[in-house]
């Protein structure tokens, strides 16, 4: 007696489609090692904006301080001329100082946020995904820097309004953006790793306050490196915001700048704020 013919295959002989409709009998291959990093930094990112969206307050709130600062400080010490800026109306010399101060002042209490996160729970789950720490970190620098950007463009429309004369060359406006993303990642990678270390929301506040009008007036923001003391000279050489300034000055001003060194030595701070933030993320968490 015979035995039974052996069913047929039931997979088809045709070749696999290229039209994309594989995905639908083969599950897409996950993303793994640097592909993580750009896919994490947009989904930051968007979560940023999204909040941004359902509740503008905050940047109504903070537009207010820069408000302050250029038509009370700019237009009082434009009339006065006390400071030396180079033959340009001083109120033009500070709005570039004010611009990376809101920015700074965004990012230097990004860490809060992630404290926050890991009291309600979210850090440890992000920490379970396999993505990198670096990723997670970068991510939420760089959403820092978006955050920080639209707070330049504010700062940027009030400047405008008070007749600071601004460039609008498109090429430059885009340097003006890496500057302040650059730089917003730094302060709030130094933010998250300041978290790292002291643990808690309370102590990150009053360390926050204590470095940011160090920060602030320790960088040509207000005067030039030329009029200060030899010792602040040194601290404003080793002093991120002061490239930040230097770089946004030339590209809105069009005065002598450093472009090359300024953009090398935000780089660098940005990649090394990344760095300890990341090996400091999981004593967060613990």
């Amino acid at each position: 007696m015979s035995e039974a013919p052996v069913a047929p295959s039931t997979a088809s002989a045709d070749p696999a489609p290229k039209d994309g409709t594989d995905l639908l009998v083969r599950p897409p291959m996950p993303r793994a090692g640097w592909r993580l990093l750009p896919a994490r930094v947009v989904a930051m990112c968007a979560v940023e904006l999204q909040k941004l969206r359902h509740d503008r307050t905050e940047l109504y709130t903070r537009a207010v301080q820069p408000a302050l600062w250029l038509l009370i400080f700019g237009q009082t010490f434009t009339r006065i001329k006390a400071i030396p800026t180079g033959g340009i109306p001083y109120i033009d010399y500070l709005a570039p100082g004010i611009i990376a101060q809101s920015a700074m002042f965004i990012a230097i209490f990004y860490g809060i946020q992630i404290i926050w996160e890991r009291d309600a729970g979210i850090l440890n789950k992000l920490l379970v995904t396999p993505t990198p720490r670096s990723a997670l970190i970068t991510g939420k620098a760089f959403a820092a820097g978006v955050k920080a950007l639209i707070q330049a463009v504010v700062v940027v429309l009030i400047a405008a309004l008070l007749g600071v004369a601004l460039t609008w060359n498109p090429v430059k406006l885009l340097g003006v953006a890496a500057a302040v993303i650059l730089a917003s990642a730094f302060f709030s990678c130094l933010s998250m790793t300041i978290a790292g270390i002291v643990l808690s929301r309370d102590r990150l506040m009053g360390i926050g306050q204590a470095i940011t009008m160090p920060l602030f007036f320790g960088s040509n923001a207000l005067y030039p490196v030329s009029v200060m003391p030899g010792w602040l000279q040194a601290v404003s050489k080793v002093n991120p915001l002061s490239y930040q300034v230097d770089a946004l000055r030339g590209l809105l001003l069009g005065t002598p700048a450093h472009l090359a060194a300024d953009f090398g030595f935000l780089l660098v701070a940005s990649a090394l704020g990344i760095t300890a933030a990341s090996c400091l993320l999981g004593r967060l968490a613990r």
